[in-house]
C-alpha cells in the first residue's frame, strides 16, 4: 500500500503550493527549536556536574532532539536538490531515530532520578 501511494505521488506533476505566511511559521518554529534545544543542551551540560548523572542524560536528550531538527533541515536542502525519490527516502527513513534515542535518554534520566546523588 505505501508503495503504491508513493508511486501515486512520484506520477503527479503538480507540486503543491502552501500559503507564504505557512512556510514562514513553519521555519520560524524550527530555528526556535534549534535555539532552545541547544540552549538546553548547553546549559544540561553545564550543570551535571552539581545535580549528578541524571542532567547528563537529560542533557543527552536534549543533544538527541537538537539532531532532530537538524536532519530536517538537512532532508529539505537536500530534498530541495534531489531528483531521485530512493536518495532522498533513504535518508528520510531514519528521520525519528535521534527521536527515539532522545527518548531512551530521558527515560535512563528519570530512572537516575531515583539513586541519590554521589
Amino acid at each position: 500500500m505505501l508503495t503504491l501511494a508513493l508511486t501515486l505521488l512520484a506520477q503527479t506533476s503538480s507540486v503543491p503550493r502552501f500559503a507564504a505566511s505557512s512556510a514562514i511559521v513553519f521555519l520560524a518554529l524550527l530555528l526556535v527549536g534549534v535555539l532552545g534545544w541547544l540552549v538546553a543542551a548547553v546549559l544540561g551540560f553545564a550543570r551535571a556536574r552539581v545535580f549528578g548523572s541524571a542532567v547528563r542524560w537529560f542533557a543527552l536528550s536534549a543533544v538527541c532532539l537538537l539532531l532532530f531538527h537538524l536532519h530536517i533541515i538537512a532532508f529539505a536542502l537536500y530534498g530541495s536538490r534531489e531528483t531521485d525519490i530512493e536518495r532522498l527516502l533513504s535518508l528520510g527513513a531514519f528521520i525519528t531515530l535521534f527521536v527515539a534515542l532522545g527518548a531512551v535518554c530521558a527515560i535512563i534520566g528519570f530512572t537516575q532520578l531515583n539513586r541519590p546523588p554521589r
